[in-house]
C-alpha cells in the first residue's frame, strides 16, 4: 500500500477533564429537559426506583429465607411471617414490571424528541455554513466528529439515567454492606475501583484512536459508496479496479479494527487481575458470613442478604464501568459538536433587495482558496445589464466557476465588490438575491427520490405547484417528449430505484435527459437572472440549439452562460475571455474572432474556417 492511501494518524485530542466532563453532562440535560421535561423526571424517578427496588427485594427474601428456617426450627409464627415476606416480594416484583413498561415507553418517546431536535439543529447549522467551509477538509472532518456525537445524543440520557441508577446501586449496596460489617463493605469498595480504573484507560485510548482515523475511515466509506452504487459497476468492471478497490478497504478497515482491538488485548491481564480481585472479595465475604451464621452471631437468611448485595454490588459496577465508558466517549465528542455548533452561519446584511437589478456589476474582484496559496482570481472587473446575454469562456481552470458562486455570494471575494445597483452584495440580505437567481451548474442534482414533475417543481417550491408551469418550463428545456413517452408521465418517479404507492416503478433516465429536467427546474424557477454553467454537456447539438435559440431571443431575463460550445456562446450580447483569473479578452463573437487572439485559438476548430482565406464555410 502506498503512503497516500494509509495516512498517518493525527496525534489524539486533549482528554476531556473532569470540569468539563460535569459541564458536558449537564448540557445533555437541559437539551433533554428543554425537548421534553416529563419525560426527563418521569426518567429520574424510575433511576432511583430501579436503585432500590432491588435492594429492598434482597431485603424481604433474606427474611423470608431466615423465616423459613425458624419455621423449620419450630416457631409456630415463622411459617405466617414467610408467606407474608413472600408476598411482599410478588408485588414487588409485579410493581416492577409495570414500571419498567412505562419507562419503556418514555425512553422511546424522548430518544425520539431528543433525537430529534439535536439532530434538526445538526442539519440547520451544516446547510447554512458559509459556502467555502464545503470545500475545507478541517471542517469536513470536524463535521464528521460532531455527527458521531449528534447520531448518538438521543441515547446519552439514556445512558446519563443508567448511569446514575448503578451509582445510586453501587452507594446503597456498600450502605447495606455497612449496616452488617464496615470492613467487608470496604474490602468490596476497594476490589471495585481497579476495574473502574482500567476501563476508563481503554475507553479514553479507543477515543483518541477514533479521532485519529477519520480520513481513514472516510477513505473506507467513499469506496464502500462506489461500490455499491449500481452507476459505478460498468466503469469499475471495465477497468477491473473492483478487485483492486474491495483490497484497499480491506486494508483500511483491517489497520483500523485491529489496532483498536490491540488496545483490548494489552488491557486482558490487567482485567483478569482486577476480576479476580472481586472474585477474591466476594469470597471472603461469603466466608466470614457463613462463619456468623454457624457461630449463631448472624440469623440464616444473612448468608442470602450478604451474597445477593455483594454479588449486586461488583456485578453493577462493572456495568457503570460500561455505561461510564460509553457515555465517555460520546461526551468527548461533545467538545466537537459545541465546536461545529458555533461555526458561523452564511447571512449578509440585513437589507433586502426589494427587486431585481438593472445592473450587476464585479469591480476588482480577486479570490484564494482558503489553504491555497495561489489566486483564482485576480482583479476581475465586468458589468451585466438586465436583459443583456453574457458569455464566459477559457480553460479549465480559469477561474469561471469560482467567478459564478461569487457572483451568486456563495464566495466572498477577498478583496473587491459585487454591486447590485451600487449596493454591495455583501451588505443585503443574500437569500433576497438568491430569489432573483436561477443557476443551473455543471454538477446539477438529481432528485432520485422525486417525480418527473416534481423535479421542475423544486425550482421554486416558495409558490404552490403550477403543472402548467412544469409543463411549459419542461418544453424550453426539450425535456417535453422523453417524460411524455415516461409510462406515468410527469407523475413518473425518474429513478428506477422508485415506485409510488400503487406499486409503479420509477424509470431511469440517461445523463442527457437529467440535463433537460435540471435545465426545466431552471426555467420554472422563473427568475431574471439564468445562470448556465456548463449547461448542455450531455445534450445533444441539435436540442441545445434549439434551448439557446429560445434563450437568446429572450430579452426579458438576463442570462449569463459558461461554455465551451461555440454554439452557446456566439450569439452572446459580451463575451469575456478568461484566462489565468483575469479577463483576457472581451466583446462580440465576431470581434474576438476578428481580434484573432486567445479566444479565436480556443475555439478555432469550432469556427469552420476556410483555410484559404479565413472566413467561415
Amino acid at each position: 500500500m502506498t503512503d497516500h492511501e494509509l495516512r498517518p494518524p493525527r496525534p489524539p485530542r486533549p482528554r476531556l477533564s473532569l470540569r468539563p466532563y460535569a459541564r458536558a453532562v449537564g448540557q445533555v440535560l437541559r437539551v433533554s429537559f428543554k425537548a421534553s421535561p416529563g419525560a426527563v423526571i418521569m426518567k429520574v424517578v424510575g433511576s432511583l426506583i430501579a436503585a432500590i427496588l432491588p435492594l429492598v427485594t434482597t431485603y424481604f427474601a433474606a427474611l423470608t429465607t431466615t423465616a423459613l428456617a425458624e419455621a423449620y426450627a419450630g416457631n409456630p409464627d415463622a411459617g405466617q411471617q414467610a408467606v407474608l415476606y413472600v408476598l411482599i416480594t410478588a408485588g414487588l416484583g409485579l410493581f416492577w414490571g409495570a414500571f419498567t413498561s412505562v419507562d419503556r415507553y418514555i425512553q422511546q418517546v424522548m430518544s425520539f424528541r431528543v433525537g430529534a431536535v439535536v439532530g434538526d439543529l445538526m442539519y440547520e447549522r451544516f446547510l447554512a455554513l458559509e459556502f467555502w467551509r464545503y470545500d475545507d477538509k478541517d471542517t469536513v472532518d470536524l463535521y464528521d466528529r460532531a455527527k458521531r456525537f449528534s447520531d448518538s445524543y438521543s441515547r446519552v440520557l439514556d445512558r446519563i439515567a443508567a448511569i446514575f441508577t448503578q451509582l445510586a446501586s453501587v452507594i446503597l449496596a456498600i450502605g447495606a454492606l455497612l449496616l452488617v460489617s464496615w470492613w467487608v463493605a470496604l474490602v468490596v469498595l476497594i476490589a471495585i475501583i481497579p476495574s473502574v480504573y482500567l476501563q476508563f484507560k481503554l475507553s479514553r485510548e479507543q477515543m483518541a484512536h477514533w479521532n485519529t482515523q477519520v480520513d481513514s475511515r472516510r477513505q473506507r466509506r467513499l469506496i464502500e459508496t462506489n461500490l455499491i452504487r449500481p452507476q459505478h459497476i460498468a466503469e469499475m468492471r471495465l477497468y477491473g479496479i473492483v478487485g483492486y478497490l474491495m483490497d484497499l478497504r480491506s486494508r483500511l478497515r483491517d489497520a483500523d479494527e485491529l489496532r483498536r482491538l490491540e488496545f483490548q488485548k494489552r488491557y486482558i491481564p490487567k482485567q483478569l487481575a482486577a476480576d479476580a480481585l472481586q472474585y477474591g472479595a466476594e469470597v471472603v465475604a461469603l466466608i466470614w458470613v457463613v462463619g456468623q451464621i454457624i457461630a449463631r452471631a448472624q440469623p440464616v437468611g444473612q448468608f442470602l442478604y450478604i451474597q445477593q448485595i455483594v454479588s449486586r454490588a461488583l456485578t453493577t459496577a462493572n456495568s457503570l464501568v460500561t455505561s461510564l465508558s460509553s457515555i465517555d466517549e460520546d461526551l468527548a465528542n461533545l467538545k466537537d459538536y459545541e465546536e461545529f455548533m458555533k461555526y458561523p452561519t452564511a447571512v449578509g446584511g440585513g437589507e433586502v433587495l426589494a427587486k431585481a437589478p438593472a445592473e450587476v456589476t464585479l469591480q476588482n474582484i480577486t479570490y484564494t482558496y482558503t489553504g491555497g496559496t495561489a489566486q483564482v482570481l485576480k482583479g476581475i472587473s465586468l458589468s451585466i445589464r438586465k436583459g443583456q446575454h453574457i458569455a464566459i469562456v477559457g480553460e479549465n481552470g480559469a477561474g469561471k466557476s469560482t467567478l459564478i458562486r461569487i457572483l451568486a455570494g456563495l464566495y466572498q471575494p477577498e478583496s473587491g465588490e459585487v454591486l447590485l445597483d451600487g449596493q454591495r452584495l455583501r451588505g443585503l440580505d443574500i437569500s433576497s438575491w438568491h430569489r432573483h437567481l436561477a443557476v443551473m451548474s455543471q454538477d446539477f442534482l438529481k432528485y432520485e427520490f422525486a417525480t418527473a414533475a416534481n423535479n421542475i417543481y423544486f425550482g421554486n417550491v416558495s409558490v404552490p405547484r403550477d403543472d402548467t408551469r412544469i409543463e411549459r418550463a419542461a418544453r424550453d428545456a426539450e425535456a417535453s417528449d422523453f417524460i411524455g413517452n415516461l409510462p406515468n408521465g410527469f407523475e413518473n418517479h425518474v429513478s428506477n430505484w422508485m415506485e409510488d404507492p400503487r406499486g409503479r416503478k420509477g424509470s431511469g433516465l440517461s445523463g442527457g435527459q437529467w440535463q433537460r429536467l435540471a435545465m426545466a427546474r431552471n426555467f420554472y424557477r422563473g427568475a431574471p437572472f439564468i445562470v448556465l454553467d456548463e449547461p448542455t454537456s450531455a445534450i445533444d447539438a441539435l436540442a441545445e440549439h434549439r434551448i439557446f435559440g429560445r434563450l437568446f431571443a429572450d430579452r426579458e431575463h438576463t442570462i449569463i452562460a459558461v461554455s465551451h460550445r461555440l454554439a452557446t456562446i456566439e450569439k452572446a450580447d459580451v463575451i469575456y475571455m478568461l484566462e489565468d483569473g483575469q479577463v483576457a479578452e472581451s466583446g462580440t463573437h465576431a470581434e474576438l474572432v476578428t481580434l484573432r487572439g486567445r479566444y479565436f485559438r480556443m475555439f478555432e476548430s469550432q469556427l469552420g474556417l476556410d483555410p484559404e482565406n479565413g472566413t467561415g464555410t
